[in-house]
C-alpha cells in the first residue's frame, strides 16, 4: 500500500528493495539506441511489452518503467506512450490485474502529465528530474547568496511541496470528471486525443476517442530523436548551449507562437481607437497568418473558391443585421473591473449586440431599458441556476438568461475569486461578504439529468417569458447529443464553448490541457441537430478566441448562428495580456478591483464599437466573395470548406478533418439555421390565475390585499415565478409590503414551487412539494405543512424534495417536516427552519441563516464560506457528519446575538407551522439552547472579527448585526466545540 501516488526517490528505492511477501519489483528500461533510429524506437516498444509479460510470468507484482540512463548514445520512449502501451498489452493478455505499473521518469513535471500517466494505467510516478531541478534551484540560490535563503525550504520539504501540489492538481482533475478516488481514476482514460492517428490509438491508447487523426509511431520517434539531437549535438555542428526558454504559457519573443502577441495586440488597439479600416485589415492579416497550421484547428481550413460565386457587396445584408449576432463572453463583475464591465455593456447595447454579466450578478442601478442612451444593462444574464445575485429583478431585466453548465476554457471547473478582489461593491452585488473568497463550484447541484436541465429552462422562461434561455456547454466529444437534449428540453440557444480564451485567472493546466477546439464541437452539434430534425428550433452560438472575420465565417459555415467575442473586446479596451487577472494587479485597470489601478482604465465604448463594426464589415466583404447574401445562407455550409494542403508543419499534414467538414443535409421541413421558436408551454401555468388574482394588489402597491386558497397538483410547476416576475417588472426590486399577497395551496406541489418568489408574497402549501422548493427565493415567505388529516409524524417524514432554497437571495422558509438532500445549497441570504435534512446540507452557502431542528445527513457545510447554520445536536453526533474544510463548530452562547436570532426563527416557525418540535424546544429553552451546534465559516468569522476590531479601534463601539447576511455582532459566542478545527 502507498499513501501517495507521487513517489520520492527514497520511496521508490524502498519499493524496489522490498522484502515483503508478494511485493517484488522488476525494472524495465525504456531506453533504445539512438543510432537505430525509428526502427530502434519501435523495437524498444515491443521489447518493453515483452519484458512486462515475462516479468508477470516470473511472479513480479510491480513493473517499474524507467528512463534513467539517457546519454549521448541512448534515448527514451515517451513515458506516456510506454505506460499506455504496456497497460493495454497486459489488458489484451488478461494479466493487467496481476501487477502494478510504476513510472520512473524525468519527463513528468506538470499536473497534466501525471493525470495522463495515472489515467493510462500507472499506479505511481517517480519524477526524479523534477526533484533534481528543485535541488538545482536551491544550489543556484545558495551560490548567489552564500547559502540558501531562509525562505527557501530544505530539499525534503521542497519535494513534499511539489508532491502535494501535483496531487492536489490531479485531485481537481478527478473531481471535475466526477471521480472520487484515485483507484477509480487509474486506467479510466477520461481523455480525448487531438492529433493522434487511429492506428496509434488502437495499439497504445485503445478506446480513446480521436476524431481528426494525426501522428503515429514514426512521427513520435522523429520527435524523440530530434530532441535528443538538440540535447547531444554533434561536435562538428556549432550550437547554442543555452536552454530554450520556451514561451508556452507567457509570450516570449524567441518562444512558441501565440494567437495574441505584441503585434496583433498593437494593431487591434490602434485600429479600434483610431477607427481605421486599413489598420484593421493589417490586424486580420497578421492574426490569420499561420503557415504552419498549428495555432488553431480552423487555420487548417480554407474556403473552397472553386465553389464560390461572388456577388456585389451591395447585395449582402447590411451591418445592422449582422451585429446582433455578436456577444461578449461571460466575464463576471469581480473578475474584471466595474469600469471595464460597464464599458462592454454600453458598447454592445449601442450596436444591438449582447454583453454578458458572467456569473457574478449585476448592479441593479444598471437595469434600465436596453435602448436607453448608453444603457449599462447586460443583455445576457448568466445564472448557473442560482448563486451570486440571481434575483427576480436581475432576471426580468435580461434579453437572454444563460445557464452556465460549464466553461469552455475550464470544462468541469468552477470559477474562483480571491478574497482580496471581493470589495464592498462586489460583495453587495453578489449578496456575500467583503474579503471572503468566492468559489463557484463546477457541478450544478440541481441538475443531474437532461430532465433537470429542461426543468431549469422552464423555470427561467416562467420568470421572464420575454427572454431567450441559453445553455452553455463545452466543446467535447458527444456534445451534439447533449445539444439535442437541450433542444428537446426547450432551450432557445445552445452555446458551444471552445478551449481557447477564458479568463487569465484560469489554472495553467486548464489553459493548456482542458477542453477541445470549438470547431469540433460546433461541427458535431450541427450534424446531430440536423440528423434529428431539431436544428431549426434552436440558435447555435460558439466562442473561444474568435477575433477575425475569417474565424466568424468558418464558425458560421460549421453551424454557428451567433458568435461570442471576449478576449478581443477586452484588448480593444486596453488589456495587454499580462495574465495577472488572479492577483488583482492589472496595470491597465481591466482585471482588478484595486481603486488605484482601476483609475488607470482608459477603455472606451467607442473603441469596442469600432472593432465590432469593422469586424462585421469585413465579414460582409467575405460573404460577397463567397456569394452569400445573408448570414443564414452561410450557416452550415461546411461543404464550401476544405482542408488546407499547404500547411508547413509535418504533424499538421497528418490530420484528417473530413469529419468536421461534412455538411449534413436538413431533414424535410428543417433548416440549417434557427428559424422557428420553441413552445415552452407557458399557457398551462397556474400563475396566469395568480396574476389575475393579484392584479389589483400590484396596481395599488399592496394597499389592496390578496388572500386566496387554491388546489395544486404535481403537474403545476414553478408556481409563483411568473407572478413574481410580473410584479418586479411593474414595481421594481422593492415590490410589495409584507402580507400584501397571502396564497394557500392544498395538494402536492410540483417542481420548483415558490421559485424566485418576491417580497410581499406568502405562499403556503398544505400537503407536500417536489424538488427545488424555493429555488432562488427572492424575498418572499414559503411555508409548508402536512394536511390536517395526516396520521404520520411530520418530523420523521420527508415533506419536500431535494435542492430546496437553491441559490436563494432573500426571504424566509418554514418547513414542517424533513427536507431531502442539498438543502440550502448556494443560499446567500434566505432564512429557513426545517426539521431534518439529507446529505450535503448548506453546501457552498455564502449567507443567510439555516436552522435544522432534527437530524442531518453527511457532508454538512462543504464549501460553506458565509452565513450561519444552527443544528440540533442533542446526542453530539453531528460532528461526524460535519465537513470542517471551511467552517468550525461553536456553541450558542447565552445572552448572545446567536441566541436571539435562533429563538426568533424558531418562534417564527411555530407561528407559521404550529410545529410541535418548535413548541417543545421553546418550552424547554434553557436546556434546549445548549443542544444546538453553530456552524461558522472560518473566513466569514475572520472578516467579522476584523470589522469588530476596526470599529473598536475607531471608537465607534460595537459592530451592528448585518441581518441580510445573517452575520453577527460582537456579542457572538466564539467558543469552539471539542474536535472541530480552529
Amino acid at each position: 500500500r502507498i499513501d501517495h501516488p507521487v513517489l520520492t526517490n527514497a520511496d521508490l528505492v524502498r519499493i524496489k528493495e522490498s522484502t515483503l511477501s508478494g511485493v517484488t519489483a522488476r525494472t524495465i528500461s525504456t531506453l533504445f539506441p539512438v543510432e537505430d533510429g525509428r526502427e530502434g524506437f519501435s523495437a524498444a516498444l515491443d521489447r518493453v511489452r515483452s519484458e512486462a509479460s515475462a516479468a508477470i510470468s516470473d511472479g513480479y507484482t510491480i513493473l517499474v518503467l524507467s528512463d534513467r540512463g539517457i546519454d549521448s548514445e541512448s534515448a527514451a520512449l515517451p513515458s506516456l506512450l510506454a505506460t499506455a502501451a504496456v497497460h493495454h498489452h497486459l489488458i489484451r493478455e488478461k494479466t493487467c490485474t496481476e501487477a502494478d505499473i510504476i513510472v520512473e521518469s524525468g519527463e513528468p513535471r506538470e499536473v497534466h502529465h501525471f493525470a495522463l500517466l495515472f489515467g493510462y494505467g500507472a499506479s505511481a510516478v517517480n519524477p526524479y528530474l523534477a526533484f533534481e531541478t528543485l535541488a538545482g534551484i536551491r544550489s543556484n540560490r545558495a551560490s548567489l547568496n552564500g547559502s540558501a535563503p531562509a525562505s527557501v525550504p530544505d530539499q525534503p520539504q521542497a519535494e513534499a511541496n511539489f508532491c502535494q501540489a501535483i496531487e492536489e492538481g490531479v485531485l481537481k482533475t478527478m473531481s471535475k470528471m466526477g471521480i472520487s478516488t484515485l483507484q477509480g481514476y487509474l486506467g479510466a482514460q477520461i481523455f480525448e486525443a487531438l492529433g493522434l492517428s487511429q492506428e496509434l490509438i488502437d495499439e497504445c491508447f485503445t478506446w480513446t476517442n480521436s476524431r481528426i487523426g494525426g501522428i503515429g509511431i514514426s512521427e513520435i520517434a522523429d520527435d524523440v530523436l530530434a530532441n535528443h539531437a538538440q540535447a547531444y549535438p554533434r561536435q562538428d555542428i556549432p550550437t547554442n548551449l543555452r536552454l530554450d526558454i520556451g514561451g508556452s504559457y507567457a509570450w516570449r519573443a524567441t518562444g512558441e507562437r501565440h494567437m495574441w502577441n505584441p503585434k496583433t495586440i498593437a494593431l487591434i488597439q490602434a485600429a479600434s481607437t483610431q477607427n481605421s479600416p486599413s489598420i484593421y485589415e493589417e490586424f486580420e492579416a497578421e492574426a490569420d497568418k499561420d503557415p504552419a497550421g498549428d495555432l488553431a484547428l480552423r487555420n487548417l481550413i480554407e474556403f473552397d473558391e472553386s465553389k464560390m460565386r461572388p456577388i456585389p457587396l451591395s447585395e449582402v445584408e447590411p451591418v445592422e443585421y449582422i451585429l446582433p449576432r455578436f456577444a461578449t463572453g461571460a466575464i463576471s463583475l469581480g473578475s474584471i473591473s466595474r469600469e471595464a464591465h460597464e464599458t462592454l455593456a454600453i458598447a454592445m447595447n449601442r450596436i444591438g449586440a449582447r454583453s454578458n454579466t458572467g456569473e457574478g450578478g449585476e448592479d441593479e442601478t444598471r437595469f434600465v431599458p436596453f435602448d436607453a442612451h448608453d444603457s449599462k444593462n447586460s443583455a445576457v444574464k448568466q445564472v448557473a441556476s442560482g448563486r451570486f445575485g440571481v434575483t427576480t429583478d436581475y432576471m426580468v431585466n435580461a434579453r437572454d438568461l444563460q445557464i452556465k453548465m460549464a466553461q469552455g476554457a475550464k470544462p468541469g471547473e468552477g470559477g474562483e475569486i480571491p478574497g482580496r478582489k471581493i470589495s464592498e461593491y462586489i460583495a453587495s452585488i453578489r449578496r456575500t461578504t467583503p474579503g471572503v473568497e468566492l468559489i463557484s463550484p463546477p457541478p450544478h447541484h440541481d441538475i443531474y439529468s437532461i430532465e433537470d436541465l429542461a426543468q431549469l429552462i422552464h423555470d427561467l422562461k416562467n420568470v421572464n417569458p420575454d427572454a431567450r434561455i441559453h445553455v452553455k456547454l463545452v466543446a467535447r466529444s458527444g456534445v451534439g447529443i447533449i445539444a439535442a437534449g437541450v433542444a428537446k428540453g426547450k432551450g432557445d440557444v445552445v452555446l458551444i464553448s471552445g478551449d481557447s480564451g477564458g479568463t487569465g485567472a484560469s489554472p495553467l493546466s486548464s489553459i493548456k490541457h482542458a477542453g477541445i477546439p470549438w470547431e469540433l464541437g460546433v461541427a458535431e452539434t450541427q450534424q446531430v441537430l440536423l440528423a434529428n430534425g431539431l436544428r431549426d428550433r434552436i440558435v447555435v452560438q460558439t466562442d473561444g478566441q474568435i477575433k477575425t472575420s475569417r474565424d466568424v465565417a468558418i464558425a458560421a459555415m460549421l453551424g454557428a448562428d451567433e458568435w461570442g467575442v471576449a478576449t478581443a473586446a477586452l484588448i480593444t479596451m486596453g488589456c495587454i495580456m499580462l495574465r495577472k487577472c488572479h492577483v488583482n494587479t492589472c496595470s491597465v485597470g481591466v482585471a482588478t478591483q484595486d481603486p488605484e489601478l482601476r483609475a488607470k482604465f482608459a477603455g472606451t465604448p467607442e473603441a469596442v464599437v469600432n472593432y465590432f463594426m469593422m469586424l462585421a464589415e469585413s465579414l460582409r466583404e467575405r460573404m460577397a466573395r463567397m456569394g452569400f447574401r445573408t448570414v443564414n445562407e452561410m450557416i452550415g455550409r461546411a461543404d464550401l470548406l476544405k482542408q488546407r494542403d499547404d500547411v508547413g508543419h509535418f504533424k499538421a499534414k497528418t490530420l484528417d478533418l473530413s469529419r468536421i467538414l461534412t455538411a449534413t443535409e436538413p431533414l424535410p421541413n428543417d433548416h440549417r439555421y434557427q428559424c422557428t421558436g420553441q413552445d415552452h408551454g407557458l399557457d398551462l401555468s397556474l400563475d396566469h390565475q395568480l396574476i389575475e388574482l393579484t392584479r389589483e394588489t400590484v396596481a395599488t402597491r399592496g394597499r389592496h390585499k390578496t388572500k386566496a386558497e387554491l388546489p395544486i397538483g404535481n403537474y403545476n410547476r414553478v408556481v409563483g415565478a411568473m407572478m413574481s416576475g410580473q410584479i418586479v417588472k411593474q414595481l421594481g426590486e422593492v415590490t410589495l409590503p409584507d402580507g400584501s399577497i397571502d396564497l394557500t395551496f392544498r395538494g402536492s406541489a410540483g417542481l420548483s414551487f415558490g421559485a424566485w418568489v418576491v417580497n410581499g408574497v406568502t405562499a403556503k402549501v398544505i400537503g407536500d412539494a417536489n424538488d427545488y422548493f424555493g429555488k432562488g427565493l427572492s424575498g418572499g415567505r414559503l411555508v409548508i405543512v402536512p394536511p390536517e388529516e395526516a396520521e404520520f409524524t411530520p418530523e420523521e417524514n420527508i415533506i419536500i424534495g431535494n435542492v430546496a432554497l437553491y441559490g436563494a437571495t432573500g426571504g424566509e422558509a418554514y418547513i414542517r417536516g424533513v427536507a431531502g438532500e442539498r438543502f440550502c445549497v448556494r443560499n446567500s441570504r434566505a432564512k429557513s427552519v426545517v426539521e431534518g435534512i439529507g446529505d450535503h446540507g448548506c453546501e457552498y452557502m455564502t449567507g443567510g441563516i439555516a436552522v435544522i431542528l432534527g437530524p442531518t445527513g453527511r457532508n454538512f457545510a462543504a464549501g460553506m464560506s458565509g452565513g450561519i447554520a444552527y443544528v440540533w445536536n442533542e446526542d453530539g453526533s453531528f460532528i461526524d457528519r460535519f465537513n470542517d474544510g471551511m467552517a468550525d463548530l461553536e456553541t450558542v452562547g447565552r445572552g448572545s446575538q446567536d441566541e436571539d436570532d435562533l429563538r426568533q426563527l424558531i418562534e417564527n416557525h411555530l407561528r407559521w407551522t404550529d410545529s410541535s418540535v418548535a413548541r417543545s424546544i421553546l418550552d424547554n429553552w434553557q436546556r434546549s439552547v445548549h443542544n444546538f451546534a453553530k456552524v461558522m465559516p472560518r473566513d466569514y468569522a475572520r472578516i467579522l472579527r476584523e470589522r469588530a476590531e476596526a470599529e473598536r479601534m475607531s471608537g465607534n463601539g460595537m459592530v451592528d448585526a448585518i441581518d441580510a447576511f445573517g452575520t453577527t455582532d460582537s456579542r457572538r459566542s466564539g467558543q469552539t466545540l471539542a474536535g472541530s478545527r480552529t
